[in-house]
């Protein structure tokens, strides 16, 4: 099956069909970048849908992701991050592997094609001018043989004429002759173009078309070759992502078969209980007779007025008798305006010296009293543990600076021992204070989980006079302590710290509004921040800027809630915002 021998005549044909392939080939090509275009799109659709739902970091988002159904649905976003990521790679591939190969092939096969049908048009013109050749040599060979025959008739009819003189008859005969002679000359030219033609038409219908055919096939069953070998690549650049995307679905699959309800339902319970129990029995009131009106202790209504804990939720709701149950105010207890209760608290010089004491800012009591007593419990342990791991933090640069006292007493000549001496003692000193935050926050978390453990000699000491300038406050509370109907309830509990009731202006002061951001940064080189105050970045790290550098050098930034502190300025790239910016 060959194309030179079967389409000898068909020069056109191929050429049109030829052509066609080119076209087809191109389409394809257009359809994958086409394909490719869509996996891209669809792969930015995803990533933004990841996006979007992602937690926002320092919000209210970030703590509900504590959940394992939340969890697991936040493992779903981030797989289908990657999900997206893998059409990226359909989309890379397929342009690499397929378009910009097919493109580079489309353009060798159109100078190919090119050539090959400039030989079969150079061969065709070949043995067209063979053929008026032989046309040429034809005609010539017919128009002398014409000639040859009237010359010949002439002279026959000279020389029967009798009154015809010699000398012409003799010159028609010569001139019959001279004609003879040369048809005889035109039929041997003839002779030897049409053989010469024959020649030429044999080699050309049975060599130089079917060679040049042959090529033209060979090029067009290699295109045929190309673009399914390129069809076979589109389904192996998608099958090739499959295992990958499998996994995602798989994590996914394991992401929603880790969620576990009794575990969330534990949580809520973690989350939001107070510690309280539920109110006793109401006494009954005889208003027949004049009697002193009592109220259960076991009842939340005297909550504020002994000092007792007081549920709260969200962190600034007030304090409530029961969930279901309004309570009733008496006309002293109807809530003024700010200004007023402020006025009022400032200016109670016996009230003050009850309250407890307060954070930097006056965000909320130190030690967490303004809490239930499961989340105080829960906020004392984190404060502790928070403590300890900047007194290991502190204990770690005290042990490096006393390895590298050592080593310059040791060799002097790469340092003073002395110089290093100033900080040792700086962090022995936070080292102590540290100790003795860890043992107030350890004495009250004892006493809320009722195993307050015994004092060292050291603790008394330090604590004598903190309990001396307050025994006189306590004793003062304790006389001011009754319910809002007026009783008066004993407390039973040796606590040693200030009381604070539980006010309504204490209310409006309970959160501690952490800095806004004013901005990002982008850390430009790894830092250490060894030293306190200071937070480490990592090479790349994006955050926040809570603090423009004051002039000293440093911006203050934030990582995450619990996670802020100073780095070198010349460390980070700033964008501020706009309304930042114009503030």
């Amino acid at each position: 099956m060959s194309w030179g021998t079967e389409l000898w005549d068909q020069f056109d044909n191929l050429e049109k069909h030829t052509q066609w392939g080119i076209d087809v080939l191109e389409k394809y090509i257009k359809f994958v970048k086409e394909r490719t275009e869509i996996e891209l799109s669809y792969a930015k659709q995803l990533r933004n849908l990841s996006k979007k739902y992602q937690p926002k970091k320092n919000s209210k988002e970030e703590e509900e992701y504590r959940y394992t159904s939340t969890r697991a649905f936040l493992a779903t976003l981030n797989e289908m991050n990657d999900y997206a990521g893998q059409h990226e790679v359909i989309s890379e591939n397929m342009t690499s592997l397929i378009i910009g190969e097919l493109t580079r092939y489309v353009q060798e096969l159109k100078q190919e094609r090119k050539s090959h049908f400039h030989d079969g048009r150079k061969a065709q013109q070949h043995i067209e001018t063979c053929w008026k050749q032989l046309e040429a040599s034809k005609r010539r060979f017919e128009r002398d043989c014409k000639e040859a025959d009237r010359a010949q008739q002439y002279f026959e009819k000279m020389d029967a004429d009798i009154n015809v003189t010699k000398a012409d008859v003799e010159k028609a005969r010569q001139q019959a002759q001279l004609r003879h002679q040369m048809a005889e000359d035109s039929k041997a030219e003839y002779s030897s173009t049409l053989q010469k033609f024959n020649s030429e038409q044999h080699d050309h219908y049975y060599t130089h078309i079917p060679n040049i055919f042959q090529k033209i096939q060979e090029m067009e069953e290699r295109r045929i070759v190309r673009i399914g070998e390129s069809m076979k690549t589109f389904a192996d650049v998608d099958r090739q992502v499959i295992p990958i995307i499998g996994k995602c679905l798989d994590e996914i699959t394991k992401a929603a078969e880790s969620v576990d309800h009794k575990n969330d339902s534990q949580m809520v319970i973690e989350a939001f209980k107070s510690g309280f129990e539920p109110p006793g029995d109401v006494d009954f009131e005889d208003f027949t007779q004049p009697m002193k009106r009592t109220v259960s202790e076991s009842s939340l209504s005297n909550s504020r007025g002994d000092g007792k804990y007081e549920p709260k939720f969200g962190g600034k709701s007030k304090g409530k008798l029961w969930p279901f149950i309004k309570k009733n105010k008496s006309p002293k207890q109807q809530k003024e305006p700010l200004s007023h209760r402020f006025n009022e608290f400032m200016t109670s010089k016996p009230k003050i010296h009850c309250f407890r004491s307060l954070k930097r800012g006056g965000a909320g009591p130190e030690d967490f009293s303004n809490l239930p007593p499961e989340q105080r419990r829960k906020k004392l342990q984190q404060k502790v543990d928070e403590l300890n791991k900047d007194i290991q933090k502190e204990m770690d640069q005290r042990d490096a600076l006393t390895k590298m006292k050592d080593v310059y007493i040791k060799n002097p000549q790469m340092g003073d021992a002395a110089s290093v001496d100033h900080r040792l003692s700086e962090l022995e000193q936070n080292i102590e204070k540290l100790r003795l935050e860890v043992q107030k926050f350890e004495g009250w978390l004892a006493d809320v989980e009722g195993r307050l453990p015994a004092r060292t000699e050291q603790a008394r000491r330090q604590s004598g006079l903190y309990e001396a300038q307050n025994t006189s406050a306590v004793n003062s509370c304790a006389q001011d302590r009754e319910s809002p109907d007026g009783s008066y309830t004993e407390e039973q509990s040796q606590e040693t710290e200030m009381k604070v009731p539980a006010t309504d202006f204490d209310d409006e002061f309970d959160d501690e509004e952490p800095l806004p951001t004013i901005g990002t940064c982008k850390a430009l080189y790894t830092f250490e921040g060894q030293n306190e105050g200071t937070i480490s970045v990592a090479e790349g790290e994006m955050l926040y800027v809570i603090e423009e550098d004051k002039g000293d050098g440093w911006t203050r930034i934030r990582r995450n809630e619990d996670e802020e502190g100073y780095v070198p300025t010349s460390y980070v790239e700033v964008y501020l915002d706009k309304n930042a910016k114009d503030s």
